[in-house]
């Protein structure tokens, strides 16, 4: 019964060990949600600026009359 939280008298000194465990729990999943975030902005940053270096790319590629156009992304970006 002790290592149940909700069991143990409020103010006692277990339920403050368990708060204390579980607000540096939380604040290090914060950290980790901050990185994550953070990470996917660069990725989402680093893949737009690949994509338009591609088109500037492809645009400028010289294309022989009578060839047919490929769109390499099938119109999804």
């Amino acid at each position: 019964a002790a290592a149940d939280p909700v069991s143990v008298l409020p103010g006692s000194l277990e339920r403050g060990s368990w708060c204390n465990e579980h607000d540096t729990m939380h604040k290090r999943l914060d950290i980790i949600e901050e990185k994550v975030i953070k990470t996917v902005e660069h990725l989402e940053s680093e893949v737009k600026s690949l994509l338009n270096i591609i088109s500037e790319t492809t645009s400028n590629i010289p294309i022989a009359p009578g060839t047919p156009l490929i769109d390499i992304f099938d119109g999804k970006y």
